[in-house]
């Protein structure tokens, strides 16, 4: 059974601060069960693990092709589901072993560009610090849609800068490994592969980077610092399966260990004690 100790705090930002107060303290919801969606089968694990691999050699099949439209959908698709891989892998909640993850955050980072470490490090912590000042990730919910998409390249670049200031040594030692991977990986593409597809690929992932501060922040985050919740979520069950479950937001911040296949189960159960968790929708 869940208890009020599981409900994830925010630490600054006073209006959301007192939201979350408000939530972990909610009577309704401490008898919410929770810890059996925690445990994955062997199948999803694998699954889970496998996930954006159709996408991107969708997009690679495109791409060698010069079919760019399908190519640009199907990059789309392989970086929304890289993302929940990697938003698992933040949690531990991959099923694997946390060795195991590490080298997941890995091999995604060059896939994906970047340090998913230097990610994971500001992700917990917009967990702690929630919509607050300390709370790098959420700097584009703060502002219009518009000034979001335009934070562009200053976002990821933002979040590493940050990321490497106050990661433990461990985390900076995988920063530093995520980083060089990724300038070898685009050394290879670019000077001595030469190769059109490739080259693609990481053009089509640097675009997507510039992107997440609007779909996986701004979307998920904006106009809740002065409301009665700190994130939205989605109810529709045709969107939800469009987006691969990753706007079950709300939910995921009451319960961050819950994986995110497991949360349309979650919001079902919330609905039946607290139907108004769902109040703000993503879209």
């Amino acid at each position: 059974m869940a208890t009020s100790a599981t409900i994830v705090s925010v630490a600054s930002a006073h209006n959301c601060d007192a939201a979350q107060l408000r939530l972990r303290n909610d009577p309704r919801l401490r008898n919410v069960p929770w810890s059996d969606l925690l445990s994955l089968r062997r199948h999803e694990i694998a699954h889970e693990l496998t996930l954006s691999l159709p996408w991107l050699l969708a997009s690679l099949a495109a791409a060698h092709w010069r079919l760019y439209p399908l190519a640009l959908l199907a990059s789309f698709m392989f970086f929304l589901t890289g993302l929940r891989q990697v938003h698992n892998a933040y949690h531990y909640a991959l099923g694997v072993p946390r060795a195991a993850t590490e080298w997941v955050m890995l091999a995604l980072s060059v896939l994906m560009l970047g340090s998913m470490h230097a990610v994971q490090v500001n992700h917990l912590r917009h967990h702690r610090y929630c919509l607050g000042e300390e709370d790098v990730e959420a700097m584009s919910a703060r502002l219009p849609a518009w000034r979001a998409l335009l934070l562009g390249p200053w976002f990821p670049l933002r979040l590493h800068h940050a990321a490497l200031q106050v990661g433990s040594p461990r985390q900076r030692r995988w920063i530093g490994v995520e980083l060089l991977a990724n300038a070898v990986w685009i050394a290879l593409v670019f000077a001595f592969l030469d190769n059109r597809v490739l080259q693609y690929h990481v053009m089509a992932m640097a675009l997507g980077q510039c992107l997440t501060a609007f779909f996986a922040v701004w979307t998920v985050h904006h106009d809740c610092s002065d409301g009665a919740f700190p994130a939205r979520t989605i109810r529709n069950p045709l969107k939800a399966r469009l987006t691969y479950a990753m706007f079950y937001h709300v939910e995921h911040h009451l319960y961050p260990a819950v994986p995110t296949r497991r949360l349309p189960i979650l919001a079902r159960r919330l609905d039946r004690v607290a139907p108004d968790l769902g109040a703000l929708k993503v879209f």
